[in-house]
């Protein structure tokens, strides 16, 4: 078997939750190209009926509008990735990826300003005050028009708490992919963020994140793919998709010594908070 092969479909989920942070607009090498109704089919067939698309540069993010806009089910995030804008910064080109960003994000498909935020890992020194200045900008837009404020943190928590404190933090914020430990969550639950968690969880190498993860209250907790990547165990390096989050929860389960499903209807509710309301 090919380990670009789709994994099976798990068992369906007892209640129906949100993938809140997918990305269907990106395949990976050898993989077929998901359909987002199809897409969307198979995972409403497993307990996963609806979809945050998230788009993290321009042409992303006018696919994101375009296909919340066209399949029920499916709403939007737009932002530009914290590694995108260094690069549009060298071209000169990131006032003109903004002003698009900005107009994408009035619409009413529209949930979320993100996902936004700061990469230590892939992007070096050189690179970080645009990261940072366009960080800022989406955290000031996702203020002004209201919007859930979705959040990238790669080995930069007390940069992307630092920043988000500095400028005022939106009503609604979803840590993306969660990747921190015990004391981080606290840290960013006291500030009233939602935490967001993917297939991660059920690596090996994973315990704090579970330790993180046993600890979130039930109205601040969400689940995500992150597809097609973050494949949950055993299918780690085959491509993600929604219709895996039901491996993902009941991992989650597993973990919070909780009913799964009790779980699963309070993350469906935390998601309609998280993302301004149920569509």
């Amino acid at each position: 078997m090919s380990q670009t092969d789709r994994p099976p479909a798990p068992e369906p989920l007892p209640h129906p939750v949100v993938d809140n942070h997918c990305h269907l607009d990106i395949t990976l090498d050898g993989t077929e190209e998901w359909d987002p109704e199809r897409a969307l089919a198979a995972a409403a067939a497993v307990g996963v009926p609806r979809i945050v698309q998230i788009g993290c540069d321009r042409e992303g993010a006018h696919w994101a509008v375009r296909t919340a806009t066209a399949v029920d089910g499916i709403v939007a995030g737009v932002a530009l990735h914290p590694n995108e804008a260094p690069q549009l910064a060298d071209r000169g080109q990131l006032a003109d990826a903004w002003a698009d960003i900005e107009r994408l994000a009035t619409h009413d498909r529209v949930r979320a300003v993100g996902e936004t935020g700061l990469d230590h890992y892939r992007t070096g020194a050189e690179g970080r005050a645009a990261q940072e200045e366009s960080f800022r900008w989406h955290i000031r837009l996702a203020s002004t028009l209201g919007k859930t404020l979705v959040i990238h943190d790669r080995e930069a928590h007390d940069d992307v708490l630092r920043v988000v404190d500095d400028e005022g933090s939106p009503d609604r914020v979803v840590m993306h992919c969660f990747s921190g430990d015990a004391d981080f969550a606290r840290a960013c639950l006291d500030r009233g963020y939602f935490l967001s968690f993917s297939g991660t969880v059920t690596f090996k190498n994973a315990a704090s994140l579970r330790e993180a993860l046993a600890l979130v209250p039930r109205d601040r907790l969400l689940v995500e793919t992150d597809a097609p990547f973050l494949t949950p165990m055993p299918h780690r390096g085959r491509p993600n998709a929604s219709y895996l989050i039901p491996t993902t929860v009941r991992a989650m389960a597993e973990v919070r010594g909780e009913d799964l499903e009790g779980l699963c209807a309070a993350i469906d509710a935390a998601t309609d908070v998280a993302f301004g309301g149920r569509w």
